[in-house]
Formats: C-alpha cells, sequence, structure tokens
C-alpha cells in the first residue's frame, strides 16, 4: 500500500465518521413561468428549464445550470440548452439572492442545434439529446455534458459547438443482448445495458481535469433493472475520450424510483452523490414520503467493474465506500420550513438533481447549492397533450395540485396525491393562489470539516 492510498483511507475513516454536515442558509424559489435568455417566449421554446444540474467554475466565478430535453418530454422537438447565470451570495453567511439569466447557450453540432426529441426504435442517436450533468474542464474551460439516451459524455466549446463525444462503454449502451443491436428509444426488445432514461445522470470532473465521471441513474437492465441496487460511475481519460474503469455504487434500496441524481467531486478519488425517490412536489409524482440524500463516497479501494455482472451468483467486487450517516437532507425540516418557500407548503420538491460546491466564504467556509428540475412545470398525456402544473398551499401544510390548458386556467383537472389527473374543476372555481411549481434553490454553508480533503478545480493545471 503506498503512502497515499494510505492516507486517502485514513482521511476517509475520519470524515465518514466524524457526522460533519452542513447548515442550512436560506432558499429561493423562482418563478415558474421565468424565460431563459435564448428569445424565445412560449412554454416550448423559451420557458426557463430549471436544474438538471449546477455548476460552479471557481476559475471564471460562473455559475451553469443545465436544462433538460425540454418540455415535451421527448416527444417533441427542443433545442437543448444550457444557462450561465449569475447569484448574489453573502459572503459573511452564505444566504443566496438574485438569480438572473445572463446568457443561454444552445447546444450544436455544426448548424444544427442538438434535440430533446427522442430518437425513433432501432434508429441512431443522431442529434437526440437528453442533457442532464454539466462540469467545466478546468484543464481547458470546454463544457462536459453528459446525455441520457446514449448514455454519452459529449464536450462543447463555451459557445455550444460539439467538439467530441466520449467513447461509451459497449456494456452500458442499451441493446439486445444476443445481437448486439442497440435501441436507443426505450427498453422494448433490450436486455442489457441502461434503462430507458435513466442513462448517464451524475458528472465530476476531478481538480486537475484529468479524469472525468459519469454516472448511470440507477442499475442496469442485466443487473436487476428496477430491482437492481448497484449503479455504475464509469472514469473516463479526458485527453483520450475513452473509459478507464468503472465502479460500482450501492443504493440504499430501489423502491419509489430511486437514483442517482447528481455526482460532485471533492478531490480525485472521494465524491458527493445525490440519491432520491420520485416523492415530491412534481407535475406527476407522488406527494410524499420524500426521500433525497447526499452521500460522500470514495473510490480507494474499490473494484474496477468494467468486466463483472455485478448481480452475477457468486460475484466477487467492492464497491466503492459509501458514508453511512448521509452527509446532506434536502428535504430536513430546517429547509422546509424556510420563509422562501412557504409556497410549498413544507413538501419537498421531487427532482432534486443539481448540486455544486460553491465560492469559499469569508471564514473558509464554502457555499453548497442544491437545486431541483421542475420539468416546466408540464406534463403530457397518454396522447402526449400538454397540460401546466399549478400549486397551491394548503393552510396548516401540504398542497394541492391541479392541470390545465396550457396558458390559461381552462379545462383544468385535479391531480390527486398519487400524481394522477382526476376530476374536472366546477364551473366558478377560485384559482387565486395557484402558480406553477417553482424553480428551487438551498443554500447550505458547508466548513472546511464538512468538507475535508476538498479540492477546488485548478485552471489550466492539465
Amino acid at each position: 500500500m503506498t503512502l497515499r492510498t494510505l492516507t486517502a483511507l485514513l482521511a476517509a475513516a475520519w470524515s465518514f465518521s466524524a457526522g460533519a454536515t452542513p447548515t442550512f442558509v436560506n432558499a429561493l424559489a423562482i418563478d415558474g413561468s421565468s424565460v431563459d435568455a435564448s428569445g424565445g417566449t412560449s412554454v416550448n421554446d423559451g420557458r426557463l428549464g430549471f436544474f438538471s444540474d449546477i455548476y460552479y467554475d471557481a476559475a471564471r466565478n460562473e455559475w451553469w445550470a443545465l436544462s433538460d430535453r425540454g418540455p415535451g418530454g421527448g416527444t417533441m422537438h427542443y433545442e437543448t440548452r444550457v444557462q450561465r447565470f449569475s447569484l448574489d451570495v453573502d459572503r459573511n453567511t452564505g444566504a443566496i439572492s438574485n438569480f438572473q439569466v445572463l446568457q443561454t447557450l444552445i447546444f450544436r453540432k455544426g448548424g444544427q442545434s442538438l434535440d430533446g426529441f427522442a430518437p425513433g426504435q432501432r434508429e441512431p442517436l443522431g442529434l437526440a439529446f437528453d442533457p442532464e450533468g454539466i462540469v467545466v474542464n478546468p484543464a481547458n474551460g470546454h463544457l462536459l455534458v453528459s446525455d441520457e439516451y446514449g448514455p454519452s459524455l459529449v464536450a462543447f466549446t463555451r459557445k455550444g459547438q460539439l467538439l467530441r463525444r466520449y467513447t461509451t462503454p459497449a456494456n452500458v449502451v442499451p441493446r439486445e443482448a444476443a445481437s448486439g443491436t442497440a435501441n436507443y428509444a426505450s427498453d422494448s426488445g433490450n436486455d442489457a445495458g441502461k434503462r430507458n432514461n435513466r442513462g448517464f445522470e451524475g458528472l465530476a470532473v476531478s481538480p486537475n481535469g484529468r479524469w472525468v465521471f459519469a454516472m448511470l441513474q440507477s442499475a442496469m437492465l442485466d443487473e436487476g433493472a428496477g430491482d437492481g441496487v448497484y449503479n455504475r460511475i464509469v472514469r473516463f481519460d479526458a485527453l483520450t475520450g475513452r473509459a478507464v474503469a468503472q465502479y460500482a455504487y450501492k443504493m440504499e434500496g430501489s423502491s419509489q424510483g430511486r437514483g442517482i441524481s447528481a455526482l460532485v467531486a471533492l478531490n480525485d478519488h472521494e465524491f458527493l452523490v445525490l440519491e432520491r425517490n420520485n416523492r415530491g412536489i412534481g407535475v406527476d409524482a407522488e406527494l410524499s414520503p420524500a426521500n433525497k440524500k447526499v452521500f460522500r463516497i470514495d473510490l480507494t479501494g474499490a473494484t474496477d467493474v468494467s468486466t463483472v455482472d455485478l448481480d452475477a451468483a457468486g460475484a466477487v467486487f467492492t464497491p466503492v465506500t459509501k458514508q453511512t450517516t448521509p452527509w446532506l437532507d434536502l428535504a430536513g425540516a430546517t429547509a422546509l420550513a424556510s420563509p422562501e418557500l412557504a409556497a410549498l407548503g413544507g413538501v419537498s420538491p421531487e427532482k432534486w438533481e443539481g448540486l455544486a460546491i460553491g465560492p469559499k466564504l469569508a471564514d473558509g467556509s464554502h457555499l453548497v447549492l442544491a437545486g431541483t428540475d421542475n420539468d416546466y412545470s408540464v406534463t403530457q398525456d397518454a396522447s402526449s397533450v400538454q397540460h401546466e402544473v399549478y400549486i397551491r398551499a394548503l393552510t396548516g401544510g401540504g398542497i394541492e395540485r391541479i392541470r390545465c390548458d396550457i396558458g390559461s386556467f381552462a379545462n383544468c383537472l385535479t391531480v390527486d396525491a398519487k400524481g394522477s389527473a382526476g376530476a374536472a374543476l366546477p364551473a366558478g372555481y377560485d384559482f387565486s393562489g395557484y402558480h406553477l411549481i417553482p424553480g428551487v434553490l438551498h443554500a447550505y454553508k458547508a466548513t472546511p470539516e464538512d468538507l475535508l480533503g476538498y479540492q477546488a478545480p485548478r485552471r489550466g493545471s492539465n
């Protein structure tokens, strides 16, 4: 065992047992009808897509927020994009305010935009793109974005122009195992590789930009599928674009649509993982019980499982070391009671998907920012007809939801606690107090002890 490995193991053991937990500071609820800076004005071309991921580029003091594949859920064409935004941060307390979109970049390949429209059955990916994770490579400033359809890892210039695609390992490609035929459209006919809409969700980069880590949202089809508990973290060499290792991460369970939503590098071997269920305020989610936790993990000593079937009988491997006690609970009582979030009625949002370590504060602590994906506050019925979803806080706690025609309180239906559409609202119904599902940001203050071993990305270090 090398001195470096021993030191890393001792540091990890200390930090995992110390129980250090960041402190909630405040929150923002951003109007669900907000528009981005693309010039679009309708729900389907300009509504702000909130935080499928968040990244803070410390070298340039820039915040980035990723929008996902669009309000159609893959059923309509949408120019995929990322937002550069500003945020006022109180350097003493860590409190946040004044969220503003500064720039909207459309992802492009040459003169064509990458499209949120899902690929067809047995068709190549083409321009189809479902962005879920973003980092800035500190070595060259390029934007790296992970995608669920492929799953893919793609490098872009700072103007949004595609530079190259990393090589996806063959074992995670969604396919029919016997023939090797890929199908990116759905799980139909597939029995191996990533599950539909469960591709590369988390993305992280090492402090020097040499290594990029992409994490599947949940278990692959041939490793338990919806009942599986092991996710794969794929380690890529940023110089060659090829995968060099894979590691197994064990979730707390597999029920309630559990999966991971974000991956944040602390250094080149330790990370934060946001693990959550699909309960909470969403366009069609069951409201409770919400489970949104961040765990600290360490790759040191974990088996490279590139050639291992994780659920095979007798499979022998060592998963990543995972902190037993959550590093952070995003659905904690203090955050839910925040006065800035009164419109949520004390209920956690469903899709906590963005997590980033922000700037250093005056006392040496760091801001940690967490954000939600509100699905544009739009849902689709079985005929792919869009509806806007509105919420209203109830006296004494809780919320009620309704869904209506796009752009008006017309043809509204109730939405029950399970997320299903119900009866039509009666004539003369009182719509006061209803609003689109907001995008939510939580600010936490993390001390040096909370972030033991953290190394900020170093510009131009690779």
